[in-house]
């Protein structure tokens, strides 16, 4: 088997073992989060690839989409809803701009890796740093979004 097929065997493995470490009483602050980013990741994704500037050559489902399943769908959905749940919500705003920080430079280096040494992702007309940004933004959209969507709930009860 392929390095390319290993890599995705292991991203789905680490972040499918991310779930279990989530609290009970914080599964639907995370389902929440993970379809939330579901649903920007399939827009940005299909845009990106449909613009030619990120091509996936090694991905699942190769014939029925052009954007990385696995990551897109699955891998990134999984950690915005662990930066969710583990949101430093009680610090100082340092805190909790590291935490944005650190989320996204972590995955935008292991993009940046995975970029050079395999057949993964191939960047066309983009940047380390633009992924970084979206990363970073699409984090903030999402913590945004379960604000509002919990505290609407609470407005009801």
């Amino acid at each position: 088997m392929k390095i390319e097929w290993w890599i995705l065997l292991s991203a789905f493995t680490v972040t499918t073992g991310i779930l279990f470490f989530i609290q009970k009483n914080k599964i639907r602050l995370a389902l929440v989060a993970f379809l939330f980013k579901q649903v920007i990741t399939f827009l940005m994704g299909a845009v990106v690839v449909e613009f030619g500037l990120i091509e996936y050559p090694v991905r699942l489902f190769a014939s029925i989409n052009r954007t990385s399943f696995t990551y897109e769908y699955y891998v990134l959905p999984v950690i915005c809803a662990a930066f969710n749940v583990w949101y430093p919500t009680n610090k100082s705003t340092l805190i909790q701009l590291s935490y944005y920080v650190g989320y996204s430079s972590v995955l935008t280096i292991i993009e940046v890796i995975i970029e050079e040494y395999t057949a993964l992702i191939k960047y066309i007309h983009w940047e380390w740093y633009i992924t970084w940004i979206t990363v970073c933004f699409v984090f903030f959209i999402s913590h945004l979004f379960c604000i509002w969507f919990f505290a609407k709930e609470k407005g009801r009860a």
